[in-house]
């Protein structure tokens, strides 16, 4: 079994905040797969409940739904 130091957490993405449901130290990115920190994760959708790893990936998925 995974430790929390290693995990995938399992986050619900809110408002300028996330809550963690599922402690772990990343979540990935739900356009390149890429793994995200979650110290370093700023951008995400509260309406698609998925993280990206950067502007370029949130644009590109939220252009895409728009």
């Amino acid at each position: 079994m995974s430790s929390p130091q290693t995990a995938h957490a399992t986050l619900h993405y809110g408002d300028g905040e996330f809550a963690v449901l599922r402690p772990g130290r990343f979540v990935t990115c739900a356009v390149s797969g890429k793994t995200i920190p979650l110290e370093t994760l700023r951008y995400w959708s509260v309406s698609h409940q998925e993280a990206y790893a950067g502007p370029g990936e949130a644009f590109q998925r939220l252009g895409q739904v728009a």
